[in-house]
């Protein structure tokens, strides 16, 4: 297995979905979380391509976390929309970084896009909004 890049460690959330990808990786930088991952047979169609569902999903995931860390505290968003435009295919063997690169943060609705990225190459690019969770008064007030 090739050595990771610079800056990524084992992706830190876990979910049930996410389990059968595995290994998955993040870099957390200040503006963003970056979830990469080499794809991997699983991950692809009859083809050999990875799955534009799976591509979707982890992007959505990436923008949705890359959102909440500018919230203090951080906070579990929910996706409203979910924009892909899929340029090339990205196939087995490949690594994937799903980068954010701009969020617009509000008190209701979040903003986010960013592109995915094949061995370096853009592959697709994304976008997304997020429904801010209320924070009751007592939550606010103690955090």
């Amino acid at each position: 297995m090739n050595a990771l890049p610079a800056g990524f460690i084992p992706h830190f959330r876990k979910s049930p979905l996410t389990d059968p990808w595995e290994p998955l990786y993040s870099k957390i930088t200040d503006a963003a979380v970056i979830i990469a991952m080499r794809a991997g047979s699983q991950h692809c169609n009859s083809r050999g391509f990875v799955h534009g569902g799976m591509i979707s999903a982890l992007a959505d995931n990436a923008m949705g976390l890359s959102c909440a860390k500018q919230h203090q505290p951080a906070l579990g968003l929910v996706t409203v929309t979910l924009n892909m435009e899929f340029l090339t295919a990205a196939k087995e063997g490949q690594w994937l970084e799903f980068i954010t690169s701009f969020t617009k943060i509000g008190r209701k609705i979040d903003f986010a896009q960013g592109r995915v990225e094949a061995d370096g190459e853009i592959c697709a690019l994304m976008s997304a909004t997020f429904a801010v969770p209320k924070v009751k008064e007592t939550e606010s007030a103690t955090s």
